[in-house]
């Protein structure tokens, strides 16, 4: 990966190499902690962490739903981004991956008198999905595992142990050809890909499932506002893979992800198998909020 100069550490600018943990933290054998996925884009004022304060609420929502009490105040962590931006000197689009974990000091499964730790790191980082996705669109399949139910873990927390379920349908779906993989919940709906919302579009309405059983995405937020200013009609509600597979454009939408279309799924075409015209609006539009060219939103980016 693109190593940077320095990660932050409860305080600290600490260099990469040198931000390392005990074996026995915590949060590497239980899973328990909570993160977040930020970006940070290279706009001709310069570079500006898109809502920054959103994600950092996120962080602090997420930490409060698993049980950590975060060794760091919310104002301190979210200056701590800023600081890492200017201290690393970044030329590029960056990510940022904030952490609050448990540390080192008790083992067992009871966590609440384990030390917390908090770090924050950056580096540069292109398209998630590839360039060619966010043109050509990628390929998606169906996973074979369901995703997380409510009755068995807490899909509003962006918690680390909540991403095995992603991760292995991730696995299955690279290693099956494709590039993505869309998860069923527990009634059969789709609920989300591994790390991004999903939409479709049909008739020229703009459909996205609801948040019941998926995280509360900020990215999906920013597009549905989009969808309102381009006069797209939006409608959340289930939606069923064959849905999906009779659209006229689907694509998906995650921090990591931006706004990256899919050309087919389970082997279907979807619409022209290319990127649709309301896919490429969005994303147009979207890349101009980021980017700082829509003044409209230029309060959603901090600029370093």
């Amino acid at each position: 990966m693109n190593e940077a100069k320095y990660i932050w550490m409860d305080g600290e600018l600490v260099p990469w190499a040198d931000a390392k943990i005990h074996i026995l933290t915590h949060t590497l054998h239980y899973g328990n902690a909570v993160f977040e996925g930020t970006r940070a884009y290279q706009t001709d004022d310069g570079l500006a962490i898109f809502k920054l304060d959103e994600h950092c609420r996120r962080l602090y929502n997420s930490a409060k739903i698993v049980a950590i009490k975060p060794n760091m105040d919310f104002g301190t962590v979210k200056q701590a981004h800023i600081d890492l931006l200017r201290a690393n000197n970044f030329k590029n689009n960056v990510y940022l991956r904030p952490l609050i974990y448990l540390g080192y000091g008790q083992m067992g499964i009871y966590h609440k008198n384990v030390p917390v730790n908090t770090s924050i790191a950056a580096w540069e980082w292109g398209a998630y999905l590839g360039a060619e996705g966010l043109e050509q669109g990628i390929r998606a399949c169906t996973s074979s595992i369901t995703r997380n139910p409510n009755r068995s873990t807490f899909g509003k927390a962006k918690a680390a142990g909540n991403y095995l379920n992603s991760q292995m349908a991730k696995y299955e779906a690279i290693e099956n050809g494709f590039d993505e993989a869309l998860m069923l919940d527990e009634n059969g709906f789709i609920a989300e890909g591994t790390g991004e919302c999903i939409f479709i579009v049909r008739n020229g309405k703009l459909i996205s499932p609801p948040n019941d059983n998926s995280l509360e995405s900020i990215t999906q937020a920013t597009v549905l506002e989009l969808a309102k200013d381009l006069g797209i009609e939006v409608e959340r509600r289930n939606i069923t893979r064959d849905e999906i597979y009779i659209s006229d454009e689907l694509f998906l939408t995650g921090t990591a992800a931006e706004v990256t279309p899919v050309r087919e799924f389970d082997h279907r075409t979807i619409g022209e198998g290319k990127r649709g015209l309301v896919t490429e609006a969005l994303q147009k539009a979207y890349f101009d909020v980021v980017f700082g060219r829509n003044e409209k939103y230029k309060h959603y980016l901090t600029y370093i």
